[in-house]
């Protein structure tokens, strides 16, 4: 079983630090993202682990701020996406910002050097003969896959919350 490749769909942080960790530990990898392929309204590259709503991972703050602890164990745990993070940091107070660019080029030629298989595609639904699958695809999915997850988890089993960056439609507003 070890000697198939895990195919992980969605190149975001999630995906790229579950990539990372099973290369770290010996497993063949293949990492599939649907961008340059199938675009984004809020990406505005084609590059891995891109940050689109700020440059920051928040607090790094590890004695006063739960978000900074989780940052401390996953440095600890050797994660890609904080050693990246640290390499293109940039000065914000007490919050890990990063160059976004740098960042998300970082991490994408740290994977390569791992030997991780890079593919650029859009997967609408897994491949029956995949043996192991990890969906670390968030808020900007792709419709397929979107419907395919909602099939099978239902339409409740979906919800995203991005508590960083909420978007207000004007027409939401009672501006009297």
């Amino acid at each position: 079983m070890n000697d198939q490749p895990v195919h992980i769909v969605g190149g975001g942080l999630a995906g790229s630090e579950a990539a990372w960790q099973l290369a770290r530990a010996g497993r063949a990898v293949i990492l599939h993202e649907m961008r340059p392929v199938r675009p984004t309204p809020a990406h505005a590259g084609a590059g891995l682990a891109e940050l689109v709503c700020s440059n920051s991972l928040r607090s790094d703050d590890t004695y006063y701020n739960a978000v900074g602890l989780l940052h401390e164990e996953m440095r600890r745990a050797g994660s890609l996406i904080l050693e990246c993070a640290d390499a293109t940091r940039v000065p914000a107070g007490g919050a890990l910002a990063v160059d976004r660019e740098a960042f998300s080029a970082l991490v994408e030629s740290k994977l390569r050097d791992a030997g991780i298989e890079i593919r650029r595609e859009e997967i609408p639904e897994p491949i029956a003969d995949w043996n192991t699958v990890i969906l670390a695809s968030g808020p900007l999915t792709s419709a397929p896959l979107a419907e395919w997850l909602k099939t099978k988890t239902g339409e409740d089993g979906l919800a995203f919350f991005d508590a960083i960056a909420p978007i207000v439609h004007t027409d939401s507003i009672d501006f009297g």
